[in-house]
């Protein structure tokens, strides 16, 4: 493993606090710009699938699927993360989610 401190400390923080959305994601964030892309969806995923409410990470995993140039998951992202705000009456990141899709549809 890569040798990162705030990694390792997310890692253990994770162990106590498993259903934590925000360490799922500082984790996810910390494997991406480590360039570990599988471990980064991993950890992505597993926000989206076990805490589907963190509005948060679409705009992030969107992003990151097009960094990954896969265009139509990022545009799949960013519609469910619209639905998800749109539930939560999060009007802010409801914008945010469907100008980033407006950015790459156009």
């Amino acid at each position: 493993m890569m040798n990162n401190k705030r990694l390792e400390q997310l890692l253990s923080m994770l162990e106590k606090s498993p259903d934590e959305a925000f360490l799922l994601f500082a984790i996810a964030k910390e494997y991406e710009k480590a360039d570990d892309n599988d471990n980064a969806l991993k950890y992505y995923h597993t926000l989206t699938d076990e805490i589907p409410e963190y509005v948060g990470t679409y705009y992030h995993l969107g992003k990151f699927y097009e960094k990954l140039e896969n265009f139509d998951k990022a545009i799949e992202i960013y519609e469910k993360g619209m639905s998800v705000a749109k539930t939560a009456g999060d009007n802010h990141s409801l914008s945010e989610l469907a100008g980033a899709k407006m950015n790459l549809e156009d």
